[in-house]
This record gives structure tokens, C-alpha cells and sequence, in this order.
């Protein structure tokens, strides 16, 4: 308890010295584009963080919240200076295929298997995310897939292939191309199944009357990580302001922010130790 204490005492003292920090003069280049998963910007993370970074170094951060795989598409195209993102096998393909200069992890959380109070599928008895996926296939019970190529529905839908079951087409799973936002709220209104990062689930709980129903499992983890566009790709992008968000996210005032940030007292991110 006592060294819990220290480390609020430490955050709160940073959070301090962010706040008093004096405003950066402007870039030469201040306008930077963020392409990030919905789960950041719908759970508060961004507009929470994003402020003390602007204050600090004078840039501006336009963000499109689209999705892990849509961000990296964007990223690919050059239409981005840097993404945050959390699809670990998507993100080193995009580093393989040359269009990332830097990757570093950010932060980590879980995925969550959502359902309706009464759990006609019986998930909670799941030992595994995997048996939970098995049990709504067995029972034919509503789930509702983002079916966006997100970081989440990458994660669904190796849970479903490491299960075996194939469920695309069939009738009772139906595929959105929504982000996770919306496809919590329609699974509460059909009363189904569903998979979700916790940030959000935690930014939007109160609306809904959806449970957690299957949670723990080691292949829930939810890693983030941050990626420059490559100036040898895209020579017009803005690698100083991607290179310096980079650092600022993993440095001490970054983290000490993304550990800080509650939802209702949880804490939402957690991080690595450097």
C-alpha cells in the first residue's frame, strides 16, 4: 500500500507540472494526423491526453478514429503521420512492407466478451474465450461483429478460427463494418453477444444492460503500439511531429497520463515497465 501511495504522490506531482508547463512556440510544421482505433477515442483517452502534448510542444493533432486496419490503409497511402493501433501482426506487416519508420509499444489493456444478463449460451460457465465463442455457436445466439478489420475484430475472429468454427454467413452472427461504440449499443438492443476492448466498455456500460460475461484469458491481451509513417515512403509527411508524439506518449508525461486516466475509478490502460 505504501508504495501505491508513493506512486499517486509521483503522478500527481507530474500531472502538476503538466498543467503549469508554459505553452511551446508553434512547429515549423505544427499540424500532425493521428489515424488511430475507435477504442482510444471513444473511451475519453485522447481528448484526456492529447491537450497536455499540444501544450507542450505546439503541435495540433487532427485525429480519424476508423479502426486499426483502416487507420494502417491510411497510413499506407501516406494520408497520416503516425498511427496508434492494437493488431500486433497487421502492425509488423506494416513495418515489413516499409511504410512504418519507428513501432514502440504504448500500452495494454483486455478484450471482453459482452452478452445479455440471462446468458442464453451459458458463457459464464467458459473456462476459455474460446469454449464461450464455442457455446453461442452451439446455441445459435445473436453476436454482433464489428467485421471491420479493426484490431478487435482481427482478435474475434482468431478466437473463432482457433475454436474451429467458421461463423460468417451464418444466421445468427451478423457483421456490422461498425466501430465498437455502436456495436455495443446493437448488441444491447438484440440482446447478443459481443466482443469489445474494455476502455470502451467501460466509457459506455450505463447505457446499456449487456454484463461481462467472459474475461482472464490470455488471449484477451490488448497491446497498443505507436508507428511513424515512413518519410522514405512519404517524404511530405510530418515525421518531426510523429516522431515527437512517439516520444512523448512512451516518455515519463505520456505514461504517467495514460496510467492516470479513470473511467468511473477504473483504470482503463496499463503499462509496460521500460
Amino acid at each position: 500500500m505504501r508504495r501505491f501511495g508513493i506512486l499517486v504522490l509521483v503522478l500527481a506531482l507530474a500531472m502538476g507540472a503538466f498543467a503549469q508547463a508554459s505553452p511551446a512556440a508553434a512547429p515549423a510544421t505544427p499540424r500532425l494526423r493521428l489515424a488511430t482505433t475507435t477504442s482510444t477515442e471513444q473511451s475519453g483517452l485522447l481528448a484526456y491526453i492529447l491537450p497536455y502534448f499540444e501544450k507542450a510542444t505546439g503541435y495540433k493533432v487532427e485525429v480519424v478514429a476508423v479502426g486499426t486496419g483502416a487507420s494502417l490503409k491510411i497510413g499506407e497511402k501516406g494520408d497520416c503521420d503516425v498511427v496508434l493501433v492494437h493488431a500486433r501482426a497487421l502492425e509488423d506487416a506494416f513495418m515489413a512492407n516499409g511504410f512504418g519508420a519507428d513501432r514502440k509499444d504504448v500500452m495494454y489493456n483486455d478484450f471482453i466478451i459482452l452478452g445479455p444478463a440471462k446468458d442464453p449460451a451459458g458463457i459464464a460457465k467458459a473456462k476459455s474465450a474460446t469454449e464461450a465463442l464455442a457455446l453461442i455457436s452451439k446455441a445459435g445466439s445473436s453476436f454482433i461483429s464489428r467485421g471491420d478489420n479493426s484490431g478487435t475484430d482481427v482478435k474475434e475472429k482468431d478466437i473463432w478460427k482457433a475454436a474451429g468454427i467458421a461463423p460468417k454467413g451464418l444466421a445468427w452472427y451478423k457483421e456490422t463494418g461498425q466501430g465498437m461504440g455502436p456495436v455495443i449499443m446493437m448488441a444491447n438492443e438484440l440482446q447478443a453477444y459481443t466482443l469489445a476492448d474494455r476502455a470502451t466498455w467501460l466509457a459506455m456500460k450505463d447505457k446499456t444492460t449487456l454484463r461481462i460475461l467472459s474475461q482472464g484469458d490470455a488471449v484477451l491481451f490488448n497491446p497498443y503500439g505507436i508507428i511513424t509513417v515512413s518519410p522514405a515512403k512519404w517524404p511530405t509527411i510530418n515525421y518531426a511531429g510523429a516522431k515527437a508524439l512517439m516520444d512523448w506518449i512512451t516518455g515519463p508525461e505520456g505514461q504517467a497520463l495514460i496510467a492516470s486516466y479513470r473511467i468511473g475509478g477504473e483504470q482503463c490502460f496499463y503499462l509496460y515497465k521500460r
